[in-house]
């Protein structure tokens, strides 16, 4: 006991000496804090703010009258379905994958996991062109089974089934990598409690798994949806820029602006920047919810 006292005492004694000088690690000087966040802040307000004010500031210049009549347009309005279309069924499917992925990774053991959690990491490695390019290579007329295709009246490149083809690729990592590093954390145990007591892979995935798991999936899916309304790239490469067909909002924005129509181009912009924001929107009251549930958790534990 009295070891233990000593040896309590000088643990006490070294964190008394410790404080000053970890306090003086985290913290700087008023001057040092200052210049950090006048760097951020102007960093933002030359890439993102001005940017985003300049395109409402130009969808706005002819009037309020004009801003709308740009989205009456015919065109705008196919590009406008398109682009709902694509996301509506990518991130479903995205959403199947990223939970059947993620299940597979952290649940099960088996050959070629790591070289499958590299697979899924593909989309944030490869250009988007090049993402497109690939599709063009396999189902273009000149592609593997482009001459098939044909010969059955199939069309996918410069169709809507490429497009939805590019659009699965770019976003299909983002369900499955908010999914993986959770699943991971909380292991398997509350999922063979469950299974011991009887409880079904079906029971035990829907009353176990998916509740644990539900706002990082909410999390995936918002991301998803927000790159499936705005991916340009591979979209471009397989639509063929047919408009009033295959044009997506991004798309119809760049045919607008070659065609010195600035202002149209600009209001279909800001409707993408809205999406955005309230994208982002989400995301933030997703984390809240996330933070005050993790913060109530901690309290029941500690109390």
């Amino acid at each position: 006991m009295e070891l233990a006292l000593t040896t309590t005492g000088f643990e006490a004694s070294n964190w008394a000496h410790a404080r000053p000088r970890l306090k003086a690690a985290t913290e700087e000087k008023p001057w040092v804090r200052l210049a950090c966040i006048t760097v951020t802040v102007l960093f933002l307000a030359l890439l993102l703010f001005v940017p985003l004010a300049s395109v409402f500031a130009e969808a706005f210049r002819e009037g309020v009258r004009v801003y709308f009549a740009s989205f009456s347009d015919r065109y705008a309005i196919a590009a406008i379905r398109l682009t709902l279309l694509a996301a509506a069924i990518s991130v479903p499917l995205n959403t199947a994958f990223g939970l059947t992925a993620a299940w597979a990774i952290t649940k099960f053991q088996f050959r070629g996991k790591s070289l499958l959690i590299t697979l899924i990491d593909l989309p944030f490695a490869v250009s988007p062109i090049v993402s497109g390019l690939i599709y063009v290579l396999v189902f273009g007329m000149q592609g593997w089974v482009g001459a098939w295709l044909s010969e059955h009246n199939i069309q996918v490149i410069f169709a809507v089934p490429g497009i939805v083809l590019a659009t699965v690729f770019v976003t299909f990592p983002f369900v499955a990598r908010e999914l993986i590093p959770l699943m991971q954390e909380q292991g398997t145990e509350e999922e063979e409690a469950a299974t011991s007591l009887g409880a079904s892979g079906w029971q035990t995935f829907m009353k176990v798994t998916l509740p644990n798991v539900k706002w990082a999936l909410l999390y995936g899916v918002i991301l998803a949806n927000a790159r499936a309304m705005g991916e340009f790239g591979a979209v471009a490469v397989v639509s063929g820029h047919l408009r009033g067909k295959t044009n997506t909002m991004p798309l119809h924005v760049e045919t607008l602006y070659n065609e010195y129509n600035f202002v149209a181009a600009s209001a279909v912009a800001s409707l993408l920047a809205l999406l955005g924001l309230v994208t982002l929107a989400i995301k933030s009251a997703v984390e809240w919810k996330v933070r005050r549930d993790y913060e109530a958790a901690a309290v029941s534990e500690s109390s």
